[in-house]
């Protein structure tokens, strides 16, 4: 039997030895083409009046230039990024446009601004890297291709040139373990469902959320094609997944002398099975994967590979970690000799006293320094770099990862984007600096942070934020306003000078019902005076009347309003706290009540914007399957990640959570209602509130909620402008007089 097997695995490797599919080099014709057709996308309205010129790099660097022909503007670059880049600059220099996630302003006219001096641009890093596993289900679960062609497009107007490409990879395992011997029902305990595959894919579990269905399988591995189609038409080079270890329990029976071990990750998750590298199958298996998704997808010869994601190591032994790396390596290497290992540096963050200097130089050094690229994935608040000697050799990039779990938060770090980038690239021990990245766990937010992030790609001089936030606000609303621009500054002092938390101010509405400030989830610490950012809303309804027109400025409007009225639920929460402290059960009521309305209000204002709609994420969910059973799970998957995230008793509960309409109606408000429920009918009956045993009874509730199927608006309702100056009228008052008598809320 073990002869057979591996003689259908050797049988495997010489078929797609002979039939391996590269990626073709540079085709000037198709990069001309990918631009124009951008163009077409992007501004439909005016896209004959540009034209497209393909030139040489300048001193090894990609570059563009921009000039006037007559009535054209010409965008010259040395590939579609680089011409999608100089459409980008022309749109928002010359006419003061802007492109965002969260709100667009084409500011277009005929004729076009002139470029009266050729403008010329080139960039010092070689790499401008995207994403992060956990982006590919935080916020992209459900995309399809229209979607996708948007983010793309979104892109190359931003200079990204190395995006992670991991989206259908569960096609290529289902082929390489089938070929192995393995059958659909050996593997249908092992891959997750859609909204986990990050945490699949980095083997962290195994089969939650499943079973998956073929349907999924077949459909995105014909996505993946399309989305690697239309990035290298661009000119980007996909970063593709390869082998880690992580492997189906059930192969072990079929190489019962295979060196296998277990490990887990989480409280709430079943042990995983990895694969010791030091055995002769792992090179074999990792070559398999590696041939046959090069036969199906092609390669651009880099690959993503994490070890040890947020899992430790079962000894720090160096030269146990040395042989692990270059086995891994190898497992590349042997599919393709051109191969560079591309990993994420987060695993030297997040388990930090585990991996000490000898620790990584034995893991980074047992790959050549060409061969390896590290993302150092937090660097605008926990830079790895700077205690690791630059990764002792190693070309790494300058990442800022921003969001966690996609957590809607107005939150950013400004001084450090707009400084830091710059200031490391004049470091002198900055090491083989060779790129910029965006590492966000999730997207579709804070636009404001990703275009400063972003402005760095093509300089390597600081930002100077004063002037670049005026601009930035012109481009966004269409024109200037001062009172809008005196706001800009409160937030760019507060929400966006945070230094404390991760990812940003969180909401107790957001919390398992208590009445402790912080739970399982959910830290309400604000990391500035809560009174400030009351002054920063009452200017932006000051600006109403001038820039109500402007999508930005109503996106920009409602996302303000969301998170005064979120920070003011804290308070709410202490005052019920203490009325039922004092046993005052009229005024409980009536502040619980004001507690309940609060919420009710955040989602009629959040149902007016298209990104702040649950309805959306669930039908996009359940237009994946093919089946209602397919449907079903789907939905289910989409609810649960965002909610508890894993099983009744998961202590990642809330890590997703989303200030999203829908959600506060349909989950948050009826788990704090039935929360005061309980506490009144307790202060009534003069007894305790037992939170424990209110906790055994929700979570009952919230596991039934995650597989129901009641239906949410997917369409934006209600005027934003006027719904947001109406709860303006209502709580401004009321909020700023709350803040006096509490004080600074913690």
């Amino acid at each position: 039997m073990m002869q057979r097997v591996f003689f259908s695995v050797l049988i495997f490797l010489c078929i797609t030895c002979s039939v391996l599919g590269e990626h073709k080099s540079f085709d000037a014709r198709e990069a001309e083409s990918a631009a124009y057709a951008l163009i077409e996308r992007v501004i439909p309205s005016h896209a004959k009046y540009f034209i497209v010129d393909l030139i040489e790099k300048k001193n090894g660097n990609d570059c563009f230039e921009i000039e006037s022909k007559g009535d054209k503007i010409v965008l010259h670059g040395n590939n579609g990024v680089s011409i999608a880049s100089a459409l980008n600059y022309y749109l928002k220099n010359f006419t003061h446009s802007s492109i965002t996630w969260n709100g667009c302003n084409l500011n277009l006219s005929y004729p076009l601004p002139v470029v009266n001096e050729k403008v010329e641009q080139e960039t010092s890093y070689k790499y401008r890297y995207y994403l992060n596993y956990c982006t590919f289900n935080y916020s992209m679960s459900w995309w399809n291709w229209e979607r996708w062609q948007q983010e793309i497009d979104w892109m190359a107007l931003n200079g990204i040139n190395i995006p992670l490409a991991i989206t259908g990879q569960e096609a290529i395992w289902n082929r390489v373990y089938k070929s192995m011997g393995l059958t659909s029902n050996d593997l249908k305990g092992f891959f997750s469902g859609p909204a986990y595959f990050s945490w699949f894919w980095m083997g962290n579990l195994d089969g939650w959320g499943g079973p998956l269905p073929e349907s999924w399988i077949i459909l995105h591995e014909e996505l993946q094609k399309k989305i690697l189609k239309a990035e290298r038409s661009l000119g980007m080079t996909p970063a593709l997944p390869a082998f880690t270890g992580h492997v189906p329990p059930a192969l072990i029976s079929k190489f019962p002398n295979a060196k296998f071990r277990k490990t887990k990750w989480g409280q709430n998750f079943d042990e995983v099975c990895l694969l010791d590298p030091s055995d002769p199958l792992f090179i074999i298996i990792g070559e398999m994967f590696i041939k046959d998704q090069t036969k199906t997808l092609g390669t651009d010869h880099i690959y993503s590979a994490d070890t040890f994601n947020e899992n430790t190591p079962p000894t720090n032994d160096s030269a146990f970690l040395n042989d692990i790396s270059k086995k891994v390596y190898q497992s590349m290497s042997a599919a393709d000799s051109n191969a560079i290992w591309l990993m994420q540096g987060w695993l030297f963050h997040f388990s930090a006293k585990f991996w000490q200097p000898t620790q990584i130089k034995a893991l980074l050094n047992a790959v050549p320094d060409d061969k390896m690229i590290i993302l150092d994935l937090w660097s605008e608040k926990n830079p790895v770099w700077t205690r690791t000697e630059a990764y002792y050799g190693k070309p790494w990039i300058w990442c800022m990862l921003h969001n966690f779990g996609g957590n809607n938060s107005m939150y950013g770090k400004m001084k450090s984007v707009a400084e830091d980038p710059a200031t490391t690239f004049h470091n002198s021990k900055k090491g083989k600096l060779i790129g910029l990245g965006l590492t966000p766990e999730a997207i579709e937010q804070n636009p404001v942070m990703y275009e400063l992030m972003m402005e760095n790609v093509w300089s390597s001089q600081p930002i100077n934020l004063s002037e670049w936030i005026k601009d930035y606000i012109l481009r966004r609303y269409g024109t200037r306003n001062t009172d809008v621009e005196n706001a800009w500054e409160i937030l760019r002092n507060t929400v966006y000078n945070d230094n404390i938390t991760n990812g940003g101010t969180e909401s107790i509405i957001c919390g398992r019902p208590t009445f402790a400030q912080n739970t399982i989830g959910i830290t309400t610490k604000l990391s500035y005076r809560a009174e400030d950012l009351l002054s920063a809303w009452t200017l932006f309804n000051c600006a109403i009347p001038y820039l109500k027109g402007s999508d930005g400025f109503q996106y920009d409007l409602v996302d303000i309003t969301r998170q005064v009225m979120a920070n003011y639920a804290n308070v709410l929460q202490q005052q019920c706290k203490m009325l039922y402290t004092k046993g005052d059960i009229d005024s409980f009521k009536i502040q619980s009540e004001a507690f309940i309305e609060l919420i009710s209000d955040m989602d009629i204002l959040l149902a007016t914007r298209k990104e702040f709609l649950l309805g959306k994420w669930l039908n996009d969910a359940r237009g994946w399957g093919t089946t209602l059973y397919e449907k079903n799970l789907y939905e289910k998957n989409a609810r649960n990640l965002i909610t508890l995230w894993g099983n009744k008793n998961s202590t990642l509960r809330e890590y997703s959570w989303r200030q999203w309409s829908g959600l506060l109606n349909g989950f948050y408000k009826k788990r704090w209602q039935q929360f005061f429920d309980y506490v009144l009918q307790q202060m009534k009956k003069n007894e305790t509130v037992n939170e424990k045993d209110f906790d055994n009874t929700i979570k009952e509730w919230e596991w039934s909620w995650v597989n129901s199927h009641e239906k949410y608006n997917d369409k934006p309702e209600g005027n934003s402008v006027e719904i947001s100056s109406k709860l303006f009228m209502k709580y401004n008052k009321v909020i700023g007089a709350a803040y006096q008598h509490s004080g600074k809320i913690e």
